[in-house]
């Protein structure tokens, strides 16, 4: 989880446009156009706020709000139909977020036990958000990569437990460890599209042994960077051609897989097969724990 995504050495944001434009409502969008969207905005939320919200403003969004404190970072964009809480994931040279991921033992909240470290930077925010949410009668979306997804999947559950009218819709994640317990997963009755690039190393921690479990419809790209429903001895096998092959590329499988470049390519590609009329269907259901 204390990989720095690649894009943050290599690209500028100033040049990072969004591909949809939000003129309707989030929720006309198709389950893959919604998927790019989030990617999109998990990316973008590594960036600087003025960087930022000059991509945001493009793309049809009127509202861009950074929170910050004790290096939890979350964005809250927003426009006429919807609100956005988009966290920030894992950056290597703060402390506080490396720390957050090596806290691994679990502390319990009212509905089940969860990561302490992952709970402590949402205890930091969640007051903020709260805040900006009380008076909002717009329909939740909340989103992030690595550190990030975990972030903003323990704001949904808090949004769900708080007394404010707003009503979380979805969760889009993309390369997320697992955030808490059984019964914690049990709890969270809100739509989870949970993306999982091939071998990316962090939906694999903290382990199962310690009590953690995933949450949500599993979304996995195999080594090709297709959408497959893969059985577990099959999973292995595609996973070892996928490493084996990025050996051969002089990279690391399990680390490039988590860069959300590589995830926004492979969603950008069912988008654009999308708009030529082809039909994405979702993957069946399945736990990957």
């Amino acid at each position: 989880m204390n990989q720095k995504p690649n894009e943050r050495e290599t690209r500028s944001f100033k040049s990072l446009p969004l591909s949809i434009s939000l003129t309707d409502p989030v929720g006309k969008l198709s389950w893959i156009g919604k998927s790019l969207l989030f990617a999109e905005l998990s990316r973008l939320a590594y960036g600087k706020p003025e960087e930022v919200s000059e991509n945001v403003y493009a793309a049809g969004i009127d509202q861009c709000e950074f929170l910050a404190d004790e290096g939890a970072e979350v964005y809250i964009f927003g426009t006429r139909h919807d609100c956005m809480v988009v966290a920030r994931g894992t950056e290597p040279t703060q402390w506080n977020d490396i720390s957050a991921d090596a806290n691994a033992w679990t502390i319990a909240i009212e509905v089940g036990r969860v990561h302490s470290g992952f709970n402590k930077h949402v205890d930091v925010l969640w007051p903020k958000i709260e805040a900006m949410l009380r008076e909002n009668q717009r329909p939740v979306w909340f989103a992030g990569h690595s550190l990030g997804g975990a972030m903003a999947t323990l704001c949904a559950v808090r949004c769900r437990l708080s007394q404010i009218p707003s009503e979380p819709q979805a969760i889009f994640t993309y390369g997320s460890p697992r955030v808490g317990d059984r019964k914690l997963v049990n709890f969270l009755k809100i739509r989870h599209y949970r993306w999982v690039n091939n071998n990316d190393i962090v939906p694999r921690v903290p382990p199962r042994w310690l009590g953690y479990r995933h949450m949500g419809r599993e979304i996995y790209l195999n080594r090709r960077g297709k959408v497959s429903s893969l059985p577990i001895w099959l999973r292995w096998h595609d996973a070892w051609r996928g490493f084996l092959h990025s050996l051969s590329k002089w990279k690391i499988d399990q680390f490039s897989d988590h860069s959300m470049v590589e995830y926004i390519g492979h969603i950008g590609k069912y988008f654009e097969a999308e708009k030529e009329g082809k039909r994405i269907r979702m993957p069946k259901f399945r736990y990957s724990d």
